[in-house]
Parts: structure tokens; sequence; C-alpha cells
């Protein structure tokens, strides 16, 4: 089964650039800005760069990020980084990716939000142009941080939008930075036309996803895992259509669920939601777009032909318009027919 979910063609909307870093590349960034590392092998820097064994939080998780932070803020590092998540993807049959990040981490250096996005930007095209992936930036909204800061996000994303970017998040402590706060900024995320993803019903519950769809005006609902807390919550998010980006293994190392049994994923599917399944971060969570998806057929008893109706859900759910869109919906149904007419 492996290699026939490896050859399955995919997408892969929620997947942040600094939880997707490769070890050999924290080296080269050290090395760039003259800090040392703990260890000095690759291999070694692995622990302090993805989740080993059990994970008793979402904080726990979270942890594994600031370490790799401090390595991500030089034009070569963003844009080496980016070039490098596209070269992931690609290896996994993934057709089309949506790379997320907050630019506002990454200035300690000097550079500005705009610098860090447009270097971002950088990278996801040459990736583009050498693995034929289509890839496209979202620029992340942080919980937590000023009012000023985070319009600062909404200003440079928006300068992007067409340009590389296709939409933008509000991302961090869920549970302590209830989406309320962030009515005003995704306001502005509307007035200026760029599309919105919120992380929801991760680290808090339905309210939070509701809170994401009504007031901040979310097309697409990060996670959304513990809406089914609340039957009206999944009512709304079912009529409305907005599509779940799920990241399954992501999703039980953060105890966003307590085990598979649990993990509502068949629950959403059978109501007609539009779930997708995503990868978070590929070197935190150890995972790849294919073993997410061998996990829903392996262990949650998922078909064939449910898992082509979920991959489909991913590609009409991108944030790419107009033309674009419909050149890429094309190209997908394509090797979709393709990949479910194959002799098993």
């Amino acid at each position: 089964m492996t290699n026939r979910m490896l050859t399955l063609p995919k997408v892969d909307l929620h997947l942040h650039l600094d939880g997707s870093v490769k070890p050999a590349a924290i080296m080269d960034f050290a090395r760039e800005i003259g800090e040392r590392l703990p260890v000095e092998e690759p291999e070694l820097l692995l622990p302090y760069m993805r989740v080993e064994g059990e994970c008793k939080s979402l904080i726990e998780y979270l942890n594994k990020f600031h370490f790799v932070g401090q390595f991500l803020h030089t034009p070569f590092s963003l844009e080496r980084t980016a070039y490098e998540v596209v070269e992931q993807a690609s290896a996994h049959r993934c057709m089309y990716i949506e790379v997320r990040f907050a630019p506002q981490l990454h200035r300690k250096l000097g550079m500005t939000v705009e610098d860090a996005i447009q270097c971002v930007v950088r990278g996801l095209q040459q990736g583009e142009r050498d693995f034929g992936v289509t890839a496209r930036c979202i620029a992340i909204c942080l919980r937590g941080h000023s009012e000023e800061l985070n319009r600062e996000v909404i200003r440079a994303a928006s300068l992007f939008l067409g340009r590389g970017v296709v939409a933008v998040d509000l991302a961090g402590a869920e549970a302590a930075y209830p989406a309320e706060l962030y009515r005003d900024i995704f306001a502005m995320a509307r007035e200026r036309s760029l599309p919105i993803t919120i992380h929801a019903g991760e680290a808090a519950g339905a309210v939070s996803v509701r809170t994401a769809v009504e007031l901040l005006g979310a097309d697409r609902i990060g996670h959304g895992v513990r809406m089914r807390e609340d039957a009206a919550v999944v009512e709304l998010i079912r009529r409305e259509r907005i599509p779940l980006e799920l990241c399954p293994i992501s999703n039980l190392q953060t105890k966003a669920v307590e085990d598979l049994s649990t993990y509502p994923i068949r629950e959403y599917f059978d109501l007609g939601i539009p779930v997708t399944v995503n990868t978070d971060n590929l070197t935190v969570s150890h995972t790849t777009i294919t073993k997410e998806y061998e996990l829903l057929h392996a262990e949650l008893s998922f078909s064939e032909a449910e898992i082509a109706r979920i991959a489909q859900n991913g590609a009409e759910a991108a944030f790419l318009q107009g033309e674009e869109k419909r050149d890429f919906l094309a190209r997908f149904d394509q090797q979709l027919a393709l990949w479910q007419s194959e002799v098993r």
C-alpha cells in the first residue's frame, strides 16, 4: 500500500515552514551567523527538532520551534528552507503546497516583514521551477503579538497577494488568546481581499471554530478537531462547506485528540464536510504527506475512493484564484483519474 499512497496525487494546504527545516540546513545556517550548535552532526540535531516518543501537550510540541527559530533570520536561510520544502513535497507527488510562516519572527538580524515574505516567495518560486510543484505562501499573524505588529503582516501580505502569497492565517496559543481579540486585524485582511485561514479547534474548543468563521471570516479552518464538542458548530461548518485542514499525526502528537479511536475525520467526512489531509510540520512531526494518507487507509479504514475524494477536497480548497485555479484543478483531476484507473 505504501507505493499506492506514494503515487496518489496530493496537495498539502497546512505546512509550516519553520517546522519543516532539514537538519543539514540548520548546520549551514548556524555557520552563516556564527552560532554554535549543541552537536556537530546533522542527524544528532533531530532530538532538538522533532517530537520523539510521547508528546504531552501542544506547548511541548511548540518548543521544537524555539530551537529552529534561532537560525532563520537571514535571506539565505529563509529562501533555502522554502526551496527545500518544495523539494520534499515533490518526492511525495504533491502537486500543490501552501507554505505558511510568521514573517515577524525572522527579523532579529534586520530583515523587515516584507523582506522575509519576499525571501520565502523567492525560494518557493525557484522550487516550483525546479520540481514542478505549484507552491504558494500564507503569512501568519500571531496570537499574543501586538495589534500593530499583526497589522504590519496584513499590510505586507497584501502587497504580495497574487505574487506568491495567497492568504493570511492566525496561529499561536489558541486557548490563551481567543480569536475574537483579532476581529479588527482580519477585518483589515478582508478589506484587502486576502483569503483567510484560522488555526482553531486544536487547543481550544468548538467556540473557537465558530468565532473564526463568524467573526474573523475564515474561509478555511486549520485543524478544527475539537469542533465536534458542539453539534451546532459542526452543522455550521457542514452547511457553509468550510474546508478543514486536518493534520492527523500532528493532531495526535499535540493531544488535540487522545488517540486514533477518537479522531473525528471519519465523522466529519461522512457528514459531507470537505476535510483535507495535511502534514503540519514535516520535521517536527517526522511525517510526510504519504505517511498521512497511509494512516487514513491502514488505521482509519478509508477506501481508495474515499482517499481520492479527500485528495480532491484539498485541490478544491486551494487558495489559488481564477484561471490559475481552473487550470490547476483540470490538471489535478486528470492525474487523480489516472491514479484511480491504474491496475492494482
